[in-house]
This record gives structure tokens, sequence and C-alpha cells, in this order.
């Protein structure tokens, strides 16, 4: 658990002076001035934090609506970092966002003034990938993205051959008579994420791919409803649980509140 990060440092850093106007079993009755506001506000106090910190050997941070909003970094992230940095922390930055890699994300970190290497960082997108190695997915496979680059990107970074993504969301279906609409059947599996490209071709690609390609898995990025896509307003999710409802299959989220993530595999690279 961490405090709100434009609060963080201060109430680590700042220690709360005694009152020498008071006598000390006064003290004991009334508490400080910032530490009454800190209670009321629900945060931690200095002695606290100071505990906190003192406690764990690696903090994992969200990054939308924590660190940052759409493009704008949250007031306080700056210094909370360097402070837990220059104590030795492990940082890990984790987000179900999967429209990026892990490279990409990291050059958002410095576009907002951070220095977050790519091993830091923890993506969807890459934990997709990395369920695929996990499950030791046949390289003779191939994985449909109904998604972004960033799956696209950590997929291939992972050696599996992968295809759809932005550049099957130009592509339309002219519903004919006798029209067939053919797919790859070697599909091995089907990774769905956030998708502004979204489209009826990909819908159709994807329910073929999992109905009629034997043994084809059926994979989540998250399942989150809604996220902070730009800082002026909420955008909705990737509707998962509907995808669920048009191809008829259970799937495996690989997201944050799945037990996906709670792999010892996992677990390991976190804490590395």
């Amino acid at each position: 658990m961490l405090l709100p990060t434009a609060t963080f440092a201060a109430r680590f850093l700042v220690e709360d002076a005694p009152n020498n106007s008071h006598t000390a079993g006064a003290q004991k009755q009334q508490e400080p001035p910032r530490r009454r506001k800190a209670m009321a506000e629900g945060l931690l106090t200095a002695d606290a934090s100071r505990s906190l910190v003192g406690s764990v050997d690696a903090f994992l941070f969200d990054c939308d609506g924590v660190i940052w909003k759409g493009d704008e970094l949250i007031q306080g992230v700056p210094e909370t970092l360097e402070l837990l940095r220059k104590l030795g922390k492990k940082l890990v930055f984790v987000t179900n966002n999967s429209r990026k890699s892990r490279r990409q994300y990291s050059k958002k970190f410095k576009t907002l003034g951070l220095e977050v290497p790519e091993e830091e960082i923890f993506t969807s997108s890459f934990a997709a990938a990395m369920f695929l190695k996990l499950n030791n997915f046949s390289p003779e496979k191939k994985v449909y993205v109904v998604g972004e680059d960033g799956i696209l990107d950590e997929l291939k970074l992972a050696g599996f051959e992968c295809f759809g993504g932005p550049e099957d969301g130009k592509k339309n279906i002219m519903l004919e008579a006798n029209f067939y609409f053919d797919h790859d059947k070697s599909v091995g599996a089907v990774v769905v994420g956030l998708d502004q490209y979204f489209n009826y071709y990909k819908m159709q690609y994807a329910s073929l791919c999992i109905r009629e390609n034997p043994g084809c898995l059926f994979i989540a990025t998250n399942r989150d409803p809604t996220g902070h896509m730009t800082s002026a307003q909420e955008w909705p999710g990737f509707s998962i649980h509907k995808c669920q409802k048009i191809y008829f299959r259970s799937f495996y989220c690989i997201g944050s509140f799945s037990d996906c993530v709670e792999f010892q595999e996992l677990e390991l690279w976190l804490l590395q």
C-alpha cells in the first residue's frame, strides 16, 4: 500500500515538531495539526510512512491514475520515486493497458521526465507473451491479436508469429449471399486487449479461430471496464465479457485481478 504520491515524500521526510508551549500531558491529549490533518484525510502519518517503507523491499505502482492521468504526470510522483530509489527500494510499474509495449512505456516515462528502464515495467501485453511462453505455446502456431501494437510488439519480442492488430482495423466484410470468410487454421491463440480499431472483421476472424481451430487459446489482457486514456475524462475499456458471449468460450485473463499474474514464475520476475 502507498500514500497518494503528492503527499508521500512530505509525510516521510517531515517530522512533526514538538510544541514546546505545551506540557507533555497536553501534547499527549492533542495531536499536532499536520498529524490531525493526515488522520482526517485517511493518510499515513510520518511515523507510519517510515514504518511502511522500512518493512518492504519492493513497491509496485499502477500507472494510469497513479503515475499519470492521460499524458499528464500526477503531482508528487518524481519526489516519491526519487526518495524510494535513494532508499534502495525495488520499483515495478504495472499497467493493465495493453496498447503499448514495455519499450513504448519507457519512452512515455521519459517524455514525462522520469527515467524508468524496460526492466522495471510490467504490462499486460508483456504478461500475455509471458503466459504463452510459460505454457509452452507451440512455435508452429500463430497468434491472432484483437488489440494494438503493444501486444504485437511483445509477442514478436518473445519469438511468436502474430498478426491482426491495427492493420486489420482497416479491413471490411461484404456480407453477400454465399460469402465464405476464410481464416488461418494455424492460429493457436487469440489475444484480446483494448482496441480502438475494433471492427466486425476482427470480431468474425477471432470468432472463427476460437470456434474452429482445435485447442485455440482465448486470452484477455485485462477486465477493466474503464481507463484513464486522457487526462480530461474516463474512457471505456474493452468488454471481454461481451466477447466471451459472442465466442461461447471461457478465457484466460492475464492482467491484474486474475490468478494468472500469481504464477510463481511471474512473482519471481517481479522480485528478482
